[in-house]
């Protein structure tokens, strides 16, 4: 696989691509970033983009992980001693994750949002941007939840972050795209570049294959997650013998060895006993999801396949947890 097609295994979308491109032709020193709001546990939400990171990594670029304090601050989540407690615990589990510790910046957002020349940036956008621009661009407000100031100041804060940390390439998912569109507007208004984004897709409800895949209602998977527990999710989840790619539901068995098991494994081997056909071993998940379309593979064969995979990938985050908790 080149460069380019290591960038791009799993977006959903670039902006832009001949932007791209160029990164991957002198990838060595460029600065790629994903913000994290520290929420405690990783999940499946947090370690999609995590397999970009790393995907990015060994393209020989540079990666940021901003632990955002502040703006976790802003959407009320904890006192700051708090907050970065919880910090701490994410680096740790992105570390056993598999992003490497070398080439991996992790940075406090207050360790520069707080500063003088941030903060005047930050009132020039706010003067230049209409509230309903604003608006269009803040995450969804949960559970009816009133908005609040703090809100709309959110994204204007995430569009400065692309120049404060320096970066060469925005990365998020599919959810950041109108954050990374409001940067590429409002940036060069204050004199700085524009950079390309790369989004990630957004995994369906694993139970429904409808909507996004979410730790704040539904049935999610996270690095606290037993054995035990991670399969009976899985074994529960939505899993249609047929693809419909124009239709309304999504396969999330399928997505999950898209996005998070194929690109960290060599090959994927279903274990099956003789009297069933014996073994079927995949190299690309193209092949896993014809033979689950064709019959060849039955869904409780995926999804039990599914489960080891994703157990292999969380466990050494699962241990840390249990280190730092003990």
């Amino acid at each position: 696989m080149d460069t380019y097609d290591l960038i791009m295994r799993n977006a959903e979308e670039v902006v832009t691509d001949e932007e791209v491109r160029e990164l991957a032709a002198d990838p060595a020193g460029k600065r790629a970033y994903v913000g994290y709001e520290p929420s405690g546990v990783l999940h499946l939400g947090h370690l999609l983009t995590a397999n970009k990171l790393i995907d990015l990594q060994d393209a020989g670029m540079e990666v940021v992980v901003l632990l955002a304090d502040v703006h976790a601050y802003l959407n009320g989540k904890g006192s700051f001693e708090e907050i970065r407690d919880t910090a701490e615990q994410m680096k740790a589990q992105f570390v056993a994750y598999g992003l490497d510790e070398d080439t991996t910046e992790f940075v406090y957002g207050s360790e520069y949002q707080l500063e003088e020349e941030y903060t005047l940036d930050l009132h020039e956008l706010e003067l230049s941007t209409t509230l309903n621009r604003a608006q269009r661009a803040m995450a969804e407000i949960q559970g009816g939840e009133t908005a609040k100031v703090s809100h709309v100041v959110y994204p204007l804060m995430q569009c400065l972050d692309i120049e404060y940390l320096d970066l060469d390439l925005a990365v998020g998912g599919l959810d950041q795209r109108k954050v990374h569109m409001l940067a590429r507007e409002e940036l060069p208004e204050l004199g700085y570049d524009v950079r390309p984004a790369l989004h990630t897709p957004i995994v369906a409800d694993l139970t429904s294959g409808e909507g996004k895949m979410s730790s704040s209602e539904g049935v999610t998977i996270s690095m606290e997650d037993s054995t035990a527990e991670l399969e009976e999710k899985v074994n529960s989840a939505f899993c249609p013998p047929t693809r419909d790619p124009e239709g309304d539901l999504e396969n999330p068995v399928l997505e999950l060895f898209e996005y998070h098991v194929f690109p960290r494994f060599e090959e994927v081997v279903v274990e099956r006993p003789e009297k069933y056909g014996g073994d079927l071993t995949y190299e690309a998940y193209e092949a896993l999801a014809a033979d689950l379309e064709s019959g060849e593979l039955h869904p409780a064969d995926a999804k039990g396949t599914l489960a080891t995979y994703l157990d292999e990938l969380i466990a050494p985050g699962r241990e840390k947890l249990l280190e730092i908790r003990d």
